[in-house]
């Protein structure tokens, strides 16, 4: 299985001054350690209610985060787990992801998603739709970076955007893969079908990996009807509970990912929570990533 790690909190001993060295630290770190995925959360405020601190504590712009974690390395690829469709026009959006792929040498990820968090969208003024139109536009979102990373530089048309030329240069040196975050059976694991390059769906200690299967069984049966291709999906999760780094809990939870390669999981993703990013990564180094390394997927 591949690992990815998720920086959830910018909150560091040090105060604001310590963010870029720690950021750069655990960036070294991790790809030291063969971490195969570093990301961030696209955010404009702390989520409070998911006890990750106040709305007030620190909090980075996510491309802007990646930018400077792709000067302080070489292999780890990037993502932003996931992009809020409603938070950059999708014009924008393409431009961005390929710059970041450009400048970081091959190595960007567009995870994206409908977004849900309304309380920042009041807080900076940005409009925050009903689910349906959320969803809308992020079809037209997909539609439009894959068009924009095509030879096809002509007009898109859609109910929601319109743009006048799809010009985007320099393209990216690889095409970004697309990750869509969710796991709506029938909404959002239909556009995973439709027009994504993997899927993520957020699982924790008291889930059972059966619940993951269903959906994955839930995800073929779209890609059936869409006509594409199941097995090129790559099928990650969001590990949200946390993560024992130390050799005994380190087997406890290779033992889990055992159970989640064995339903077709192929990629984790982990968060240190609130813990110190630079030890949490050399701890996973040391005890998970050997181990997970000779997990295979069904």
């Amino acid at each position: 299985m591949r690992l990815g790690v998720h920086v959830v909190s910018f909150d560091l001993p040090g105060g604001t001054a310590a963010i870029a060295p720690t950021l750069a630290e655990t960036a070294r770190l991790a790809e030291a350690a063969g971490i195969d995925n570093l990301s961030v959360m696209d955010h404009y405020l702390q989520m409070q209610d998911a006890g990750m601190g106040d709305v007030d504590v620190p909090m980075l712009e996510g491309y802007t985060t990646l930018g400077f974690l792709a000067a302080h390395t070489s292999t780890v690829e990037l993502q932003l787990l996931v992009t809020g469709v409603t938070y950059r026009h999708p014009g924008l959006l393409a431009k961005i992801v390929s710059t970041l792929d450009v400048l970081s040498g091959g190595r960007a990820l567009l995870g994206i998603g409908a977004g849900w968090y309304e309380r920042e969208h009041a807080a900076f003024g940005v409009p925050f739709p009903p689910v349906s139109e959320r969803f809308e536009r992020l079809e037209e979102t997909l539609q439009i970076v894959r068009q924009m990373w095509s030879d096809d530089t002509g007009p898109f048309e859609g109910r929601h955007y319109r743009l006048a030329e799809t010009i985007n240069s320099p393209q990216p040196l690889r095409t970004p893969p697309i990750m869509i975050g969710g796991a709506g059976e029938k909404k959002t694991l239909r556009l995973v079908a439709k027009y994504a390059d993997a899927t993520n769906l957020f699982t924790r200690a008291d889930v059972e990996p059966s619940l993951v299967r269903h959906k994955l069984d839930v995800l073929a049966e779209h890609c059936a009807r869409e006509g594409t291709d199941y097995d090129r999906i790559r099928k990650t999760i969001l590990w949200t509970s946390p993560v024992g780094t130390d050799p005994q809990g380190a087997l406890r939870f290779l033992d889990v990912m055992a159970s989640y390669a064995a339903v077709g999981i192929d990629e984790v993703h982990v968060m240190p929570y609130l813990r110190d990013p630079v030890q949490f990564v050399t701890e996973l180094g040391d005890h998970v990533v050997p181990g997970l390394r000779e997990i295979a997927p069904a």
